[in-house]
C-alpha cells in the first residue's frame, strides 16, 4: 500500500473504457472473473470527519486475467481517482510483528547481497522505515522517492543517511547514483507494469551490477484463500510468482531469487540487469496452469465467501457481542464495503497512533487506539491478518479485555 501515483502509459481521462490488452505482456484479451461496484478509491487515506469519509470518491473494480502471462488487473481502473499525499497512512512498522519481520529481511539482504556502504534508491518509499533500516544495517545512504513521504517523521540515527524527494519516480531521476534500487508494495499500484519496468531498466542503463529488490503481495494466496478482503481499488495490479518473473525477464532482468515470505502473503524478487530478455529457470515461475485453475475457483466460490462473512459478522452484532475490527487499513475497508457492513461494526482498532481519531473512507467507521477497548469491552475482535493474532491476543490480555479473536 504505497505511493506510486502514475507511471509511463497511465490512462488519460479520454481512455477510461475497460482495458482489453494485458498491461504486463501486451497480449489481447482479459478474462473477467470478479466484480465489486462503488468501492473507495483509496483505503488508507483516512479522513478527519465521518462526513468526509462517507463522501470519499468511489470506483468500480472488475478483475481480468491474462491467460498468456498470468497477470490480473482491474480492467475498470481510473488513474484519475488516485490521490497520494502525506495523508496516505500506509505504514505497518508500529506493529512489533511486522517490524521484526522487516528487520530480519533487511539483515538477510545486507548479508546475502553485501549491501554495505552502498547508495540505495527506494521507489515508493512510504514513510521511509524500510529504507532507514537498510541504511542502518549496512551503513548505506538512501534516497526515498514518494509523494506521501513525511521526512520529519523518521527518527533515529539512520535518518541522517536518508534523503527524501516528495514526488513520483520517473526518468528525471536517472542521474541519481544507485547501487541498489528498492521498490516495495508499489508495483501493485501501477497498471502499466511492463512500461514501468522498462523505464526502470532504462534508468539503470549500462550499470550491470545494480541490484533490484522488489516486493509485492502474492496473488496466489489471495486466489487460493478467496481472500476478497485483499482486493481493493488502489491495487490495480495483482501478481503471482510466474507473472512477476515473466515481467522481469521480458524487460531485461536476470532473476537471482524469487521468494514467498511473510506467511506466503508477499513475493519478493532480486534481479540484476541483463542485455535483453532472459529465460525462465526457477520452478516457482511455472504457475500459469495452476493460476488459471485458481481463477476459476475464485470466480465460483468468492461470492459465497463474501456472503458467509457478511452473515457471520451480522450475527455477532445481533447477539450483542459488539464486534470490532483490528487493523484499520485496506483489508478492513475491503471487508466492510464488499460485504456491505455498516453499524454492525462500530469501531476499528489500530496500533498506528496516526490513525486514531480518523475515519475510514467510504464507510465512515471511526478508528480507535487499543486502549479504547478497556471501556468498550468487545466480545469479538476480527483480526484482518492472521499473522498478527498472537500480537493481538497479547495486547488484549494486557488490557484485560476478554474477547474472542477470529482471523480472516
Amino acid at each position: 500500500m504505497k505511493s506510486e501515483l502514475e507511471s509511463p502509459g497511465a490512462r488519460s481521462p479520454e481512455r477510461l473504457a475497460q482495458i482489453t490488452i494485458c498491461p504486463n505482456c501486451d497480449a489481447p484479451g482479459l478474462d473477467q472473473f470478479y466484480d465489486v461496484s462503488r468501492i473507495p478509491a483509496h483505503s488508507v487515506m483516512l479522513m478527519h470527519t465521518r462526513e468526509q469519509a462517507i463522501a470519499y470518491p468511489r470506483g468500480d473494480l472488475r478483475l481480468g486475467f491474462c491467460r498468456a502471462c498470468g497477470f490480473i488487473t482491474n480492467t475498470l481502473f481510473d488513474v484519475t481517482l488516485n490521490e497520494y499525499s502525506p495523508d496516505f497512512e500506509e505504514t505497518q512498522h508500529f506493529s512489533p510483528t511486522f517490524d521484526g519481520w522487516a528487520r530480519q529481511l533487511v539483515d538477510r539482504l545486507v548479508r546475502d547481497y553485501d549491501i554495505r556502504g552502498r547508495q540505495v534508491i527506494e521507489i515508493g518509499c512510504g514513510k521511509g522505515e524500510f529504507l532507514a533500516l537498510l541504511c542502518e544495517a549496512g551503513g548505506n545512504h538512501g534516497i526515498g522517492i514518494d509523494p506521501g513521504c513525511i521526512p520529519g517523521r523518521l527518527q533515529g540515527g539512520a535518518a541522517a543517511n536518508v534523503r527524501f524527494i516528495r514526488d513520483l519516480y520517473s526518468e528525471q531521476y536517472a542521474q541519481l547514483p544507485a547501487d541498489v534500487v528498492c521498490c516495495r508494495h508499489t508495483l501493485e499500484h501501477i497498471q502499466p507494469t511492463r512500461e514501468f519496468m522498462q523505464m526502470v531498466r532504462r534508468v539503470i542503463g549500462q550499470r550491470k551490477d545494480t541490484l533490484v529488490f522488489l516486493e509485492v503481495p502474492d496473488m496466489t494466496r489471495v486466489l487460493r484463500e478467496r481472500a476478497f478482503w485483499d482486493v481493493y481499488y488502489e491495487h490495480c495490479t495483482y501478481l503471482t510468482a510466474g507473472s512477476l518473473a515473466r515481467l522481469f525477464r521480458s524487460t531485461g532482468f536476470e532473476i537471482i531469487e524469487l521468494v514467498r515470505d511473510f506467511a506466503d502473503q508477499y513475493l519478493w524478487i532480486t534481479a540484476r540487469p541483463a542485455g535483453g530478455p532472459t529465460t525462465a529457470s526457477l520452478p516457482i515461475e511455472d504457475d500459469l496452469e495452476a493460476t488459471a485453475t485458481e481463477v476459476e475457483k475464485y470466480r465460483e466460490v468468492a461470492p459465497r465467501d463474501v456472503a458467509a462473512w457478511r452473515d457471520r459478522i451480522r450475527a455477532f452484532a445481533a447477539e450483542g457481542r459488539k464486534p470490532v475490527i483490528w487493523g484499520a487499513g485496506s483489508k478492513a475497508v475491503s471487508l466492510l464495503t464488499t460485504c456491505g457492513l455498516d453499524r454492525e461494526v462500530e469501531y476499528l482498532v489500530d496500533v498506528n497512533p496516526h490513525k486514531a481519531g480518523k475515519f475510514l473512507p467510504g464507510t465512515g467507521h471511526a478508528v480507535v487506539e487499543p486502549e479504547f477497548l478497556r471501556r468498550y469491552r468487545p466480545g469479538v475482535v476480527v483480526a484482518m491478518n492472521p499473522v498478527y493474532v498472537g500480537e493481538i491476543r497479547d495486547r488484549l490480555a494486557a488490557l484485560n479485555v476478554a474477547a474472542d479473536v477470529i482471523a480472516l
